[in-house]
């Protein structure tokens, strides 16, 4: 399994903790994926030494972030620095528009996916968290969103909830081990879900879980590729027979 995509990101998590202690300033990153904040949120616990770090994606619940590492004396004022722009986008609510419009727009714009945090669309509205720069890139040359006109503004906050949907699973495993509990979520084998989390196609809270004896918890999240997302969100007692009542949340 190729790992240099890994040494590059911990070479520049490295870097930001350098520039951070020699200048005394916060350096920020740009815009992380779930995967790279979790990896990023354990290699800062071990590696940061006296300075700070923060994970922000521009309000609570926000899946992409930006990480900082600063100095202590920033504690209190960290989150007003960071250097990204909530953009407001008005359209007719007729015009049915979706977070995959937005991206394709804005990566038609040749801009990186870094640069560009969560994006909320709802009936008539949206809203996305951009790097500073983006935002000056998308305002002085969006004015379409496929074919449906909108008119943009950097002086709202965010505002939009960004509700997941999910749909309800339950059943009973032996036990918490990850295998058990993978089976039931992508109705496969017990034998099955063992060779997915041996070949790295199972994620347990954002990182390749590896171990088919893992055992988990109320609130771990799991991502089964080709089969989906799903939080533990409880654990029910046990059956008679002594296996374990779980519930699953799939994300839909």
């Amino acid at each position: 399994m190729d790992t240099q995509p890994d040494k590059l990101f911990f070479a520049r998590l490295a870097d930001m903790v350098s520039r951070c202690d020699r200048d005394c300033a916060p350096v920020f990153s740009s815009f992380l994926d779930e995967r790279q904040c979790a990896e990023a949120e354990l290699w800062c616990r071990a590696n940061v030494g006296s300075l700070r770090y923060l994970l922000w994606g521009g309000y609570d619940g926000a899946r992409r972030k930006m990480l900082a590492v600063y100095p202590d004396y920033l504690e209190d004022g960290v989150k007003e620095l960071f250097p990204m722009k909530c953009l407001t986008f008005t359209y007719r609510e007729e015009d049915k528009l979706t977070h995959r419009d937005f991206l394709g727009s804005f990566m038609a714009q040749m801009l990186r996916r870094e640069v560009i945090g969560d994006i909320v669309a709802e009936e008539g509205i949206a809203q996305t968290l951009v790097t500073d720069i983006a935002a000056e890139a998308i305002t002085a040359s969006v004015t379409k969103i496929g074919r449906v006109g909108v008119k943009i503004t950097d002086s709202r906050p965010f505002e939009l909830t960004n509700a997941q949907k999910f749909q309800d699973m339950s059943g009973t495993v032996a036990s918490l081990r990850l295998d058990c509990v993978v089976s039931l979520a992508a109705k496969v084998s017990r034998e099955k879900a063992a060779e997915l989390i041996r070949t790295d196609r199972v994620d347990v809270n954002h990182l390749t879980a590896g171990s088919v004896s893992k055992e988990l918890s109320e609130g771990d999240i799991l991502s089964v590729r080709g089969c989906g997302r799903f939080i533990l969100s409880g654990i029910n007692g046990e059956t008679k027979k002594g296996r374990i009542h779980i519930i699953l949340k799939k994300f839909i």
